[in-house]
């Protein structure tokens, strides 16, 4: 099949280098401009490269228009294929070839629909997280399933580690996506949208840690904002505090949310959680941080006496 692909970052990058390794033909790239955006700065591979690399036209937008409408209808492909394209697709494109738009996601849809899935799926405790190959509709991440593949989440598995798994399903989703169309195949496994979800991107206040959370969400949390994203952090003294690693604490700790209030292990306890007054919560045990100047430390080293309080807020 006659194959345009759009797409950006390392996920693009995959998905073309799985159309380059397949028997399809890729005649037009469509990708974004590189970005300053914290989250858009991680795992860029460029699509671009590799495109001109194999001497494929490419073409840059932010988002579709009058004219790119016009060069896809020049380039009459079979099927358009699309991986991490971060804007509207209007249907005079999605519905321009004979077998649509095939959009490949990192979720498990119909739920983790919209961005940073892996992310807000480890926050959540999912068990399982994978990648979908689904058909375009008007609605974003929800048309037919064509084909979904899945890894289960270890206890102490970091987003990064998650990213590495489900990024190595993309070239077999999409290829085995692909031969299932080429083949005549039309009917595929609708959504079931009582269990959609939609999630927006991430942003700076997405990663300041609530001690409100029960230590078992932020633990997540934490595991969740792995190198190279940017770390959950708090304040200490008024200080910015990044949390690079922390375990929930094996005792119970009563208080108030954020207090800093015992060695544990190697680790510095917080109480955590709305009910802590109660004391049937555990704490967060924090074992690594890192200072506003960009030291790093054992927490054990940082926090030299018990007492005060870690914040959301300056």
């Amino acid at each position: 099949m006659r194959v345009v692909m759009f797409g950006y970052q390392t996920w693009g990058h995959r998905t073309l280098q799985a159309l380059l390794d397949s028997e399809h033909d890729v005649v037009t790239v469509v990708t974004h401009p590189k970005s300053e955006h914290a989250y858009e700065k991680i795992w860029s591979d460029s699509v671009a490269d590799l495109a001109e690399k194999h001497g494929i036209p490419v073409i840059i937008r932010n988002r579709p228009d009058d004219e790119l409408v016009e060069r896809l209808k020049e380039v009459a492909p079979d099927i358009i294929v699309a991986n991490n394209w971060r804007t509207w697709m209007p249907p005079e494109i999605y519905n321009l070839p004979v077998h649509g738009t095939l959009n490949i996601h990192d979720s498990l849809l119909p739920a983790y629909a919209g961005f940073s899935p892996l992310i807000w799926a480890l926050i959540n405790g999912e068990p399982e997280v994978g990648v979908t190959a689904h058909l375009m509709d008007e609605e974003l991440d929800a048309g037919d399933i064509v084909i979904q593949r899945s890894v289960t989440v270890g206890p102490t598995d970091t987003t990064t580690d998650l990213f590495h798994r489900t990024v190595d399903l993309i070239a077999p989703v999409t290829t085995e996506a692909l031969g299932l169309i080429a083949s005549g195949q039309t009917e595929f496994t609708r959504q079931d949208r009582s269990k959609a979800s939609f999630f927006h991107k991430r942003a700076e206040e997405d990663i300041r840690i609530d001690w409100t959370w029960p230590a078992e969400d932020l633990e997540r949390l934490i595991r969740a904002q792995s190198a190279p994203y940017p770390s959950a952090f708090t304040f200490h003294k008024g200080r910015r505090l990044e949390v690079l690693s922390a375990v929930v604490s094996e005792g119970r700790y009563g208080g108030t949310p954020g207090r800093i209030f015992y060695r544990e292990g190697d680790g510095v306890v917080i109480v955590a959680g709305a009910d802590a007054r109660t004391g049937r919560n555990h704490g967060l045990a924090i074992t690594r941080v890192r200072t506003g100047d960009g030291r790093e430390l054992p927490a054990t080293e940082y926090f030299t006496s018990m007492g005060g309080y870690l914040t959301g807020r300056p």
